[in-house]
């Protein structure tokens, strides 16, 4: 039986995961996470479906050598296209980001037009599609990929004139012709513009109880909020009472471990300390 103190590990292609890892710190606040951010082979939405795979297995293999409990996927492209194959591998429970998103979204339109967001592997895996309409078979889904968000918020850019400007450029069209209703944020960088583009949609965040307007769906809430739930279910759920403290949190790296650190302290809120450089092969 799993020791239910054990470190959640959670992966991405770089540091777009660490919304994720946020959330979780937020709504798991007693559970220790260990950070796997592929720096070196980012991005992930350009690359085959082959490559994805086999990186990702190469990442949860090194964070079961840590002994983790449990393995998030915290990168849509690798949720997209691996996570089946991981699951395979491991005898410990996994789980992505796609499917909390997708269900997220059925349960938040109204109209059963639903937009999604993401890198190209994303998009063209047609996951997110393919999960929504499991869940609701009327449901019509309308996909565009938005690469240069992921550059914008890795330069900071994150409410800067290009950045609207490529909101609306994006997205104004899409939305109008296909009257979307609510539309999923389905790249782990896309939840730091949350609040951009809310303001520049006329959006709110899914959950908050409007009756109109663009409902924003945020995968990386809903994936800490799936996650508390598959622990429970497996009985691996944290026992301790006091929240973690930032240093018992390790984080690595495939390249360049200082600006992943600023950028990690940053989004987390918190100092991270324990962010060191590991190159898999």
């Amino acid at each position: 039986m799993t020791d239910n103190s054990l470190p959640i590990g959670v992966f991405d292609s770089g540091v777009g995961g660490l919304t994720v890892a946020r959330e979780i710190l937020r709504n798991l606040p007693n559970e220790k996470i260990i950070y796997f951010g592929d720096t070196a082979r980012v991005p992930y939405g350009n690359k085959s479906a082959d490559t994805i795979i086999r990186y990702s297995k190469q990442i949860a293999r090194f964070l079961l050598s840590k002994e983790v409990k449990a393995i998030t996927i915290a990168c849509n492209t690798a949720s997209a296209l691996a996570l089946s194959a991981v699951r395979e591998e491991l005898d410990i429970p996994v789980i992505g980001v796609v499917k909390p998103g997708a269900t997220a979204a059925t349960r938040e339109t109204r109209n059963n037009h639903i937009g999604v967001i993401g890198t190209k592997g994303t998009v063209n895996s047609g996951l997110y599609e393919k999960l929504i309409c499991d869940l609701n078979p009327g449901a019509e889904v309308f996909s565009t990929a938005c690469p240069l968000f992921v550059n914008l918020v890795e330069e900071g850019m994150i409410d800067d004139p290009i950045t609207v400007q490529m909101i609306h450029r994006y997205l104004d069209d899409m939305i109008d012709k296909n009257d979307i209703d609510t539309l999923i944020l389905g790249c782990t960088h896309y939840p730091l513009l949350l609040s951009v583009l809310a303001r520049e949609l006329g959006a709110h965040r899914a959950g908050d109880g409007s009756a109109s307007g663009i409902s924003l769906v945020n995968p990386a809430y809903e994936t800490a909020i799936a996650l508390k739930d598959m622990l429970k279910a497996n009985d691996l759920l944290s026992d301790r009472t006091e929240p973690v403290a930032p240093e018992e949190h390790s984080y690595y790296v495939s390249d360049d471990a200082a600006t992943f650190r600023r950028f990690a302290e940053d989004v987390l809120g918190i100092r991270a300390d324990n962010v060191e450089l590991k190159v898999l092969e």
